[in-house]
């Protein structure tokens, strides 16, 4: 430009060797005569941008971040608050500088030690669902102790999921009827090797398993309902097998307890509220992807599938001579009408249900019975007891009656009385 002011070159011959245009070069040559060599720069140059947000917006959000409901929280999860409640519209990186700028969050650098390949998805919705139970502080010790059971497609990472008290075959079994109910027979649970799932072989401390052949050991309830429904059950080797399940709960126990916790839920009917109408809706919303097969592989309950029956505590009993059997320490009868032929000492199917009922199977067909009360046997008055009579005890002779040692006489002096000693013999 200095050689252009000096008119050592052309314009034109400036503009080239900036690659800018003429009349850019005549506005700069212009700006050097009035400015100087400041001309050169943007105007802009160390101004703020008329898109800042406004400083009093950042403060505004630090201050909300900064209350204790929100403590732990990251940028991603921050920036949705923001939006959703308190109308702080703005991206993600934004409230990250914000939150560091205001010692909220610290940056962390990336740092990627392994590549780990990941399992392909299934293709189809239903071919796979993994299933498992996660135990945690869920309300932050606003309420009473929950467990988390969770079910999620391999295939979309649809999560269907409920909060219990506890984690056992009932409850279990309970969340397995609604999801059936709502989406149909998978064609396979994929489970880790709890007790609920698979029966152990019990050993020795000592005693090598490894030598000895593997025992067929009858299934579990959970295990037994499956092969009813025709429902195939497939056991994880460790947790990283079923990392889908795994990571849900790793975001669960961040995102679903700080939300729970804004939400001040305490109760588990209030968890369950917040679990369906809002997580599950982010969920469904943010995390499920499409399958690569648009077919669903979930089937529908044959007529041959009874629900009540499966998903129910089943033993077997043997049929007395007096067509009864017993039950958890009750007796219950076989009702006339019902008694089919070759019923006594027979085994019978005893199915304790869901809903508290007992139904009692013999084949193909289900026996009316009735529970067996005790009569009460009558109660005997209490007859009176008679009195019994003390007896007094035998008068003695009464030769002491009249003896009183105090006022009778010395043992000398009645000696002396007696005529056996005298007064000399005494001196």
């Amino acid at each position: 430009m200095k050689k252009a002011k000096k008119r050592l070159i052309t314009q034109r011959e400036a503009a080239e060797e900036l690659g800018l245009s003429v009349r850019q070069v005549k506005r700069l040559l212009y700006g050097l005569k009035k400015h100087g060599d400041k001309a050169v720069v943007h105007g802009l140059r160390g101004k703020p941008s008329k898109r800042k947000i406004a400083e009093s917006t950042e403060k505004e959000a630090v201050r909300i971040l900064s209350a204790p409901v929100y403590k732990g929280f990251g940028p991603t999860l921050a920036c949705e608050y923001l939006g959703k409640k308190h109308g702080i519209e703005v991206s993600r990186e934004t409230v990250r500088q914000w939150m560091m700028r205001g010692k909220l969050w610290r940056g962390k650098e990336e740092k990627v030690t392994q590549v780990h390949v990941w399992r392909a998805r299934r293709s189809r919705s239903g071919d796979l669902v993994q299933w498992d139970t996660s135990e945690h502080d869920w309300l932050e010790g606003r309420g009473e102790k929950l467990y988390l059971i969770a079910m999620i497609d391999d295939a979309t990472s649809r999560l269907f999921a409920r909060f219990v008290r506890h984690d056992s075959t009932t409850e279990n079994m309970k969340l397995l009827w609604s999801y059936v109910e709502k989406y149909g027979r998978p064609v396979a649970f994929y489970t880790d090797k709890a007790s609920l799932f698979q029966t152990s072989e019990k050993r020795k401390r000592d005693e090598v398993g490894v030598e000895k052949d593997a025992k067929k050991l009858p299934p579990t309830q959970i295990g037994r309902a499956l092969q009813e429904l025709g429902v195939t059950w497939i056991a994880a080797h460790s947790p990283q097998a079923k990392g889908r399940v795994e990571r849900n709960f790793g975001t669960a126990q961040d995102r679903l307890v700080k939300g729970m916790r804004v939400a001040g839920v305490k109760t588990i009917e209030e968890a369950n509220a917040y679990l369906t109408n809002d997580y599950l809706v982010w969920w469904e919303r943010e995390m499920t992807v499409v399958a690569a097969n648009p077919d669903d592989a979930h089937r529908r309950l044959d007529k041959g599938h009874d629900l009540a029956a499966s998903l129910s505590h089943v033993e077997t009993r043997q049929v007395r001579p007096d067509y009864t059997l017993p039950w958890e320490g009750k007796l219950y009868q076989i009702q006339r009408q019902a008694i089919p032929p070759g019923l006594r000492g027979a085994t019978v199917r005893v199915e304790a249900r869901l809903d508290g009922t007992l139904a009692v199977r013999h084949g193909g067909r289900y026996l009316a019975i009735a529970e067996c009360v005790a009569a009460e046997k009558p109660k005997k008055s209490p007859q009176p007891k008679p009195e019994r009579t003390r007896r007094t005890p035998p008068r003695g002779s009464g030769w002491n009656k009249d003896f009183d040692l105090k006022k009778g006489p010395k043992v000398w002096q009645a000696a002396e009385a007696s005529g056996h000693r005298t007064s000399e013999e005494a001196v």
